[in-house]
């Protein structure tokens, strides 16, 4: 059924509902679907694959909301959006109140909609959804979230916060990402002067060279980033602070007040097997840089190569290893199959890219632990040793450990790996930066109420403190550190 179609349901529906609706007419309501590119069709392109609400469905989604008194919805969101509210006014068709509600906390809705976790955050404590006994039941808080975006960008409506008069002060904020982004804004609109360094030659952090445009269209992200500017932020591409400039260099010499630092995890992970140098074998984040940010499936259009593979293995069970393995299948590749050392519901990734996936014709090898990457006579990947495993008692995060099972190793033919297992904090700030203390992992140590770090004046936030994040994590951070700066800065 196409989009055009589901909506039109949607109104008979609506239509069909009571004028007196009470809380069990709206418990009765199902979850309305979310159209989308048929499977067949989205695996060979690179446009969105969820194709958003129309007016109707999302108005008769947030009618199921029973707009509950204690607000549990709110307790899960790390920017604490006002989300009863916002979904009541568009259950009222007043979908301009609902944006301006929803940017009193945000600034990305587009963004936040579409890539966001919410079956474990807002959605997960739902009282709808913990009635009818699931997560998959409760309203869909994200994809109604996204539909006040989008339908505010189809309407020209670009609303900006006020500015408070100049402060005098000069801040800077490093990286690009959602928790800088989220941190000049606020900074911003308490009128002190702010500059966005970003060591890219785009703007965007993560959400430009890690989440592909099918799930992501990069023009979304260029429209919040233009807010910035328009707001006054100054930015400032190819500057990579730690090398163009130092945090000392730009607090003793160049005049800056204080230092937000949101550079995020962009050092990749390998697993350390054999094999791992051979030609063929990638990370994800170079994967997926050059696919997204550089554009290497536009075979006309690109100035970077991509590896053309056939059978390609993706190690990890995350949303980074969906994303490289679905990006795999729109580059060509005959075969891709997910290596996992846990099972399906042990999978770290939200559910409905794990969804997308299989339909796409993905493959999944549960259970299963890459030993060795094998290469042919020339260098190149011709295998995985991959070795069984079975579940064993539950780990640190609560998920079964893996247990390898001795003697089952088996040869898997495949003529490039990527793995996706994870990043670590880039060293370069840290060894610029005297002072500026970090833990095991690398990543910095911030006081949790405020974000600051070690150096006075300098916070962070986002995935260079928390390790690897969702966006609107990366986002509370980004604003809780801001709104210590801004009281740090009015003291001075």
């Amino acid at each position: 059924m196409n989009a055009q179609a589901m909506n039109e349901d949607a109104r008979r529906v609506l239509e069909s509902l009571p004028a007196d609706l009470g809380a069990k007419d709206r418990m009765a309501i199902p979850v309305t679907p979310m159209p989308s590119q048929e499977p067949g069709v989205r695996c060979h392109n690179m446009h969105e694959v969820a194709l958003g609400y129309g007016e109707d469905q999302a108005v008769l989604e947030a009618t199921r909301c029973l707009q509950c008194r204690n607000h549990p919805c709110v307790a899960m969101c790390p920017v604490s959006i006002d989300i009863p509210r916002f979904v009541g006014f568009v259950a009222q068709r007043r979908f301009r109140e609902a944006l301006d509600v929803i940017q009193e906390s945000s600034l990305l809705p587009a963004i936040c909609g579409r890539v966001c976790p919410q079956e474990n955050q807002c959605q997960r404590n739902c009282t709808v959804g913990k009635a009818r006994g699931s997560v998959d039941e409760a309203v869909a808080i994200g994809r109604i979230e996204r539909f006040v975006a989008d339908w505010a960008r189809k309407n020209g409506i670009v609303p900006l916060p006020p500015i408070a008069p100049d402060s005098g002060k000069k801040v800077a904020v490093v990286g690009s990402g959602p928790a800088s982004i989220a941190a000049a804004a606020d900074l911003r609109r308490e009128g002190h002067d702010v500059y966005m360094f970003e060591a890219l030659h785009r703007t965007g952090g993560v959400l430009v060279y890690g989440i592909p445009e099918f799930r992501l269209p990069k023009a979304l992200v260029e429209s919040e980033i233009e807010k910035l500017r328009s707001m006054g932020v100054h930015i400032e591409t190819n500057y990579l602070v730690g090398r163009t400039r130092t945090i000392r260099e730009l607090m003793e010499e160049d005049g800056f007040d204080a230092i937000f630092i949101g550079t995020g995890a962009g050092l990749p992970r390998f697993m350390g097997i054999p094999g791992e140098n051979l030609v063929g074998v990638f990370s994800a984040n170079e994967y997926l840089t050059r696919s997204n940010l550089m554009k290497a499936y536009d075979e006309e259009g690109s100035r970077t190569p991509i590896y053309r593979a056939r059978r390609v293995a993706v190690f990890g069970g995350g949303n980074v290893a969906m994303d490289a393995s679905r990006t795999a299948l729109r580059l060509g590749a005959e075969n891709v199959t997910i290596i996992y050392r846990r099972t399906r519901e042990e999978m770290p990734a939200r559910r409905e890219e794990v969804e997308h996936a299989h339909e796409e014709g993905v493959e999944f090898m549960m259970l299963s632990q890459p030993v060795e990457i094998v290469g042919d006579e020339n260098g190149r990947v011709s295998g995985v040793v991959v070795r069984s495993c079975e579940l064993g008692e539950p780990d640190q995060s609560g998920r079964r450990r893996p247990v390898e099972i001795e003697g089952s190793d088996h040869l898997v033919p495949f003529d490039c790996v990527i793995v996706a297992i994870g990043n670590s904090s880039n060293p370069l700030i840290k060894m610029t930066t005297p002072g500026i203390e970090v833990n095991g992992k690398g990543n910095f140590i911030v006081d949790e109420e405020t974000g600051e770090t070690s150096i006075k004046g300098v916070y962070a936030g986002g995935d260079i403190v928390l390790g690897a994040a969702t966006v609107i994590l990366a986002m509370g951070q980004g604003r809780k550190a801001a709104a210590a700066m801004n009281r740090y800065l009015a003291a001075r």
